[in-house]
C-alpha cells in the first residue's frame, strides 16, 4: 500500500488537537531505488505489522566537574523504528525488506528515504534510514511466522515534513 492509497479520503487537519493512537502514525519508505520518487509512492509499513515502536535514542556524554558535580551533555539522537509483527507475503514493505540484497546488504545498499507522520494533522519528519532485518520469520509450530525489522536513521538529521494531498508530494 502506498501513502497515496492510504490517504485517499483522509484529510489531515493542521489544527487537530486530541489523543493520538499508534494506528494514527504512518511509517513509509521509498523502495523504488529511483531518485525523485514522489512521497505519495512510498510504501507503508502496515500489513502484518503489530508493533511500530518509534524511539528517540539520545546519545549523551557524562562528565564530573570540580565543585559542579555530574553534568550530562546530549551529543546526538539515533531515531529508530522497531517494526514487529507477522510475515505477510505479498506486502510490498515486507517483501522488499526480506529480499536477499536487503536482509544481507550493507552500507548504502540498505538505505532508503522515509517519512513518518500523523494521519490526524499530517505533521512528522522525513529522512534516510537503514533497513536492518533481525528476524525474517520465527515462532513455534502452529503459530504465525514472526518478523522483526529495525529502520534506523542514517546520515543527516531528519527534517520537518507535513503531508498535504494538494502538494502532489
Amino acid at each position: 500500500m502506498t501513502i497515496k492509497e492510504l490517504m485517499t479520503g483522509k484529510t489531515p487537519s493542521a489544527d487537530f488537537e486530541g489523543w493520538v493512537t499508534n494506528d494514527d502514525m504512518v511509517l513509509a519508505v521509498d523502495i523504488s531505488g529511483t531518485a525523485g520518487t514522489k512521497i505519495d509512492d512510498f510504501v507503508v509499513a502496515q500489513m502484518g505489522v503489530a508493533g511500530l515502536d518509534a524511539q528517540m535514542n539520545p546519545i549523551t556524554q557524562d562528565k564530573q566537574y570540580i565543585r559542579a558535580g555530574q553534568s550530562t551533555t546530549k551529543t546526538g539522537t539515533q531515531r529508530t523504528f522497531k517494526v514487529t509483527g507477522d510475515r505477510y507475503i505479498g506486502d510490498e514493505f515486507q517483501d522488499y525488506c526480506f529480499k536477499p540484497d536487503i536482509k544481507y546488504g550493507v552500507g548504502q545498499s540498505v538505505q532508503v528515504p522515509y517519512v513518518y507522520f500523523c494521519i490526524l494533522n499530517g505533521k512528522g519528519e522525513k529522512g534516510v534510514a537503514s533497513i536492518i532485518v533481525n528476524s525474517d520469520g520465527s515462532g513455534n509450530s502452529g503459530e504465525n511466522s514472526a518478523v522483526d525489522i529495525d529502520v534506523k536513521k542514517a546520515g543527516a538529521m531528519p527534517v520537518e515534513y507535513t503531508y498535504t494531498a494538494a502538494a502532489g508530494q
